[in-house]
Protein backbone atom coordinates (compact mmCIF):
# COMPACT_ATOMS: atom_id res chain seq x y z
CA UNK A 1 0.00 0.00 0.00
CA UNK A 2 1.23 3.46 -0.93
CA UNK A 3 0.12 5.95 1.70
CA UNK A 4 0.75 9.69 1.76
CA UNK A 5 0.32 11.96 4.75
CA UNK A 6 0.28 15.63 3.81
CA UNK A 7 0.84 18.52 6.19
CA UNK A 8 -2.24 20.33 4.85
CA UNK A 9 -4.46 17.77 6.58
CA UNK A 10 -3.16 19.08 9.92
CA UNK A 11 -3.24 22.77 9.09
CA UNK A 12 -6.42 23.57 11.06
CA UNK A 13 -5.37 22.33 14.48
CA UNK A 14 -1.65 22.90 13.86
CA UNK A 15 -2.09 26.63 13.21
CA UNK A 16 -4.21 27.08 16.33
CA UNK A 17 -1.89 24.99 18.48
CA UNK A 18 1.31 26.76 17.38
CA UNK A 19 -0.32 30.17 17.72
CA UNK A 20 -1.63 29.33 21.19
CA UNK A 21 1.66 27.95 22.49
CA UNK A 22 3.64 30.84 21.04
CA UNK A 23 1.31 33.41 22.61
CA UNK A 24 1.33 31.53 25.90
CA UNK A 25 5.12 31.58 26.12
CA UNK A 26 5.63 35.13 24.87
CA UNK A 27 2.82 36.87 26.76
CA UNK A 28 3.37 35.11 30.08
CA UNK A 29 7.15 35.38 29.94
CA UNK A 30 6.86 39.05 29.04
CA UNK A 31 4.47 39.68 31.93
CA UNK A 32 6.73 37.90 34.40
CA UNK A 33 9.89 39.56 33.09
CA UNK A 34 8.32 43.03 33.12
CA UNK A 35 6.83 42.71 36.60
CA UNK A 36 10.01 41.15 37.98
CA UNK A 37 12.11 43.94 36.47
CA UNK A 38 9.97 46.44 38.37
CA UNK A 39 11.12 44.83 41.64
CA UNK A 40 7.83 43.14 42.52
CA UNK A 41 7.65 40.36 45.11
CA UNK A 42 7.60 36.70 44.10
CA UNK A 43 3.99 36.26 45.25
CA UNK A 44 2.86 39.17 43.09
CA UNK A 45 4.80 37.76 40.14
CA UNK A 46 3.11 34.37 40.58
CA UNK A 47 -0.33 36.00 40.76
CA UNK A 48 0.40 38.03 37.65
CA UNK A 49 1.68 35.03 35.72
CA UNK A 50 -1.22 32.81 36.78
CA UNK A 51 -3.79 35.46 35.93
CA UNK A 52 -2.11 35.94 32.56
CA UNK A 53 -2.28 32.19 31.92
CA UNK A 54 -5.99 31.90 32.74
CA UNK A 55 -7.04 35.09 30.98
CA UNK A 56 -4.91 34.30 27.94
CA UNK A 57 -6.24 30.75 27.57
CA UNK A 58 -9.85 31.94 27.76
CA UNK A 59 -9.14 34.80 25.36
CA UNK A 60 -7.45 32.50 22.85
CA UNK A 61 -10.30 29.99 23.01
CA UNK A 62 -12.95 32.67 22.57
CA UNK A 63 -11.03 34.41 19.81
CA UNK A 64 -10.46 31.22 17.84
CA UNK A 65 -14.06 30.11 18.28
CA UNK A 66 -15.50 33.43 17.13
CA UNK A 67 -13.06 33.77 14.24
CA UNK A 68 -13.42 30.23 12.92
CA UNK A 69 -17.19 30.32 13.46
CA UNK A 70 -17.31 33.34 11.15
CA UNK A 71 -15.43 31.29 8.56
CA UNK A 72 -17.89 28.42 9.05
CA UNK A 73 -20.86 30.77 8.60
CA UNK A 74 -19.34 32.03 5.34
CA UNK A 75 -18.78 28.46 4.13
CA UNK A 76 -22.39 27.51 4.90
CA UNK A 77 -23.59 30.60 3.05
CA UNK A 78 -21.54 29.66 0.00
CA UNK A 79 -22.91 26.10 0.08
CA UNK A 80 -26.51 27.37 0.08
CA UNK A 81 -25.73 29.85 -2.69
CA UNK A 82 -24.17 27.14 -4.85
CA UNK A 83 -27.19 24.88 -4.29
CA UNK A 84 -29.48 27.64 -5.56
CA UNK A 85 -27.31 28.27 -8.60
CA UNK A 86 -27.24 24.57 -9.50
CA UNK A 87 -31.02 24.34 -9.21
CA UNK A 88 -31.72 27.55 -11.14
CA UNK A 89 -29.22 27.28 -14.01
CA UNK A 90 -27.45 23.89 -14.28
CA UNK A 91 -26.29 24.60 -17.86
CA UNK A 92 -24.41 27.71 -16.78
CA UNK A 93 -22.85 25.85 -13.85
CA UNK A 94 -21.73 23.06 -16.18
CA UNK A 95 -20.11 25.59 -18.52
CA UNK A 96 -18.46 27.22 -15.53
CA UNK A 97 -16.85 23.92 -14.56
CA UNK A 98 -15.79 23.29 -18.15
CA UNK A 99 -13.98 26.63 -18.30
CA UNK A 100 -12.28 25.94 -14.98
CA UNK A 101 -10.85 22.68 -16.31
CA UNK A 102 -9.82 24.37 -19.55
CA UNK A 103 -7.89 26.97 -17.54
CA UNK A 104 -6.11 24.13 -15.77
CA UNK A 105 -4.81 22.73 -19.03
CA UNK A 106 -7.44 20.38 -20.49
CA UNK A 107 -8.64 20.80 -24.06
CA UNK A 108 -12.28 21.79 -24.58
CA UNK A 109 -13.59 18.30 -25.37
CA UNK A 110 -11.91 16.64 -22.39
CA UNK A 111 -12.89 19.52 -20.10
CA UNK A 112 -16.54 19.08 -21.08
CA UNK A 113 -16.33 15.33 -20.51
CA UNK A 114 -14.78 15.75 -17.07
CA UNK A 115 -17.30 18.42 -16.11
CA UNK A 116 -20.23 16.24 -17.17
CA UNK A 117 -19.02 13.14 -15.36
CA UNK A 118 -18.19 14.97 -12.14
CA UNK A 119 -21.51 16.80 -12.23
CA UNK A 120 -23.35 13.50 -12.59
CA UNK A 121 -21.36 12.05 -9.71
CA UNK A 122 -21.76 14.97 -7.24
CA UNK A 123 -22.41 18.40 -8.71
CA UNK A 124 -22.40 20.32 -5.42
CA UNK A 125 -19.21 18.78 -4.07
CA UNK A 126 -17.48 19.34 -7.42
CA UNK A 127 -18.35 23.03 -7.49
CA UNK A 128 -17.42 23.57 -3.86
CA UNK A 129 -14.03 21.95 -4.43
CA UNK A 130 -13.08 23.15 -7.91
CA UNK A 131 -14.85 26.51 -8.06
CA UNK A 132 -14.57 27.69 -4.44
CA UNK A 133 -11.61 25.64 -3.18
CA UNK A 134 -13.57 24.21 -0.25
CA UNK A 135 -12.26 20.84 0.96
CA UNK A 136 -12.72 18.70 4.08
CA UNK A 137 -9.07 19.21 5.03
CA UNK A 138 -9.44 22.99 5.13
CA UNK A 139 -12.97 23.09 6.54
CA UNK A 140 -13.64 25.39 9.49
CA UNK A 141 -13.86 23.56 12.84
CA UNK A 142 -14.49 26.17 15.58
CA UNK A 143 -14.58 23.86 18.60
CA UNK A 144 -11.43 22.01 17.55
CA UNK A 145 -9.60 25.29 16.93
CA UNK A 146 -10.74 26.77 20.25
CA UNK A 147 -9.75 23.69 22.26
CA UNK A 148 -6.37 23.37 20.55
CA UNK A 149 -5.61 27.06 21.04
CA UNK A 150 -6.62 27.15 24.71
CA UNK A 151 -4.78 23.94 25.57
CA UNK A 152 -1.61 24.96 23.77
CA UNK A 153 -1.69 28.45 25.32
CA UNK A 154 -1.96 26.90 28.77
CA UNK A 155 0.96 24.57 28.15
CA UNK A 156 3.02 27.37 26.66
CA UNK A 157 2.27 29.76 29.53
CA UNK A 158 3.03 27.12 32.16
CA UNK A 159 6.66 26.90 31.03
CA UNK A 160 7.79 30.46 31.89
CA UNK A 161 5.52 30.43 34.96
CA UNK A 162 7.39 27.39 36.29
CA UNK A 163 10.63 29.37 36.03
CA UNK A 164 9.46 31.59 38.89
CA UNK A 165 9.85 28.64 41.27
CA UNK A 166 13.44 28.13 40.15
CA UNK A 167 14.64 31.71 40.42
CA UNK A 168 13.05 34.27 42.72
CA UNK A 169 15.98 36.69 42.78
CA UNK A 170 16.83 39.83 40.80
CA UNK A 171 18.05 37.69 37.90
CA UNK A 172 14.51 36.38 37.24
CA UNK A 173 13.81 38.68 34.26
CA UNK A 174 16.84 37.28 32.46
CA UNK A 175 16.28 33.70 33.60
CA UNK A 176 12.68 33.60 32.41
CA UNK A 177 13.65 35.32 29.16
CA UNK A 178 16.45 32.87 28.40
CA UNK A 179 14.30 29.86 29.28
CA UNK A 180 11.42 31.18 27.21
CA UNK A 181 13.62 31.74 24.17
CA UNK A 182 14.68 28.11 24.46
CA UNK A 183 11.02 27.06 24.67
CA UNK A 184 10.21 29.19 21.63
CA UNK A 185 13.06 27.67 19.64
CA UNK A 186 11.77 24.19 20.46
CA UNK A 187 8.24 25.27 19.49
CA UNK A 188 9.47 26.64 16.17
CA UNK A 189 11.31 23.40 15.49
CA UNK A 190 8.24 21.34 16.37
CA UNK A 191 6.00 23.45 14.13
CA UNK A 192 8.42 23.04 11.24
CA UNK A 193 8.63 19.29 11.82
CA UNK A 194 4.84 18.91 11.99
CA UNK A 195 4.46 20.99 8.84
CA UNK A 196 7.24 19.14 6.97
CA UNK A 197 9.17 22.40 6.56
CA UNK A 198 12.84 23.38 7.07
CA UNK A 199 13.49 24.27 10.72
CA UNK A 200 15.94 27.18 10.69
CA UNK A 201 13.65 29.96 9.49
CA UNK A 202 10.72 29.17 11.85
CA UNK A 203 13.09 28.90 14.82
CA UNK A 204 14.77 32.23 14.05
CA UNK A 205 11.43 33.91 13.38
CA UNK A 206 9.74 32.83 16.59
CA UNK A 207 12.74 33.52 18.85
CA UNK A 208 13.39 36.95 17.33
CA UNK A 209 9.88 38.26 17.95
CA UNK A 210 9.77 36.66 21.38
CA UNK A 211 13.04 38.36 22.31
CA UNK A 212 11.68 41.72 21.11
CA UNK A 213 8.55 41.35 23.25
CA UNK A 214 10.46 40.39 26.39
CA UNK A 215 13.09 43.09 25.91
CA UNK A 216 10.36 45.72 25.61
CA UNK A 217 8.56 44.61 28.77
CA UNK A 218 11.79 44.36 30.77
CA UNK A 219 12.66 47.90 29.72
CA UNK A 220 9.22 49.20 30.66
CA UNK A 221 9.21 47.29 33.95
CA UNK A 222 12.64 48.63 34.89
CA UNK A 223 11.62 52.17 34.00
CA UNK A 224 8.36 52.06 35.95
CA UNK A 225 10.00 50.32 38.88
CA UNK A 226 12.59 53.05 39.14
CA UNK A 227 10.05 55.81 38.66
CA UNK A 228 7.50 54.48 41.13
CA UNK A 229 10.13 53.48 43.61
Amino acid sequence: MHEETHAVTRIGWLRAAILGANDGIVSTASLIAGVAAAGTSQSAILVTGTAGLVAGAMSMAAGEYVSVSSQLDAEKSDVELEKRHLAADPEFELEELTQIYEQRGLDRALAEQVAVQLTEHDALDTHLRDELGMTDAAAARPIQAAAASAASFTMGAALPLATVFLDSGPSLPWTVSAASLLFLALLGAFGAWAGNAPMLRPVVRVTFWGAMAMAATIAIGSLLGTTVG
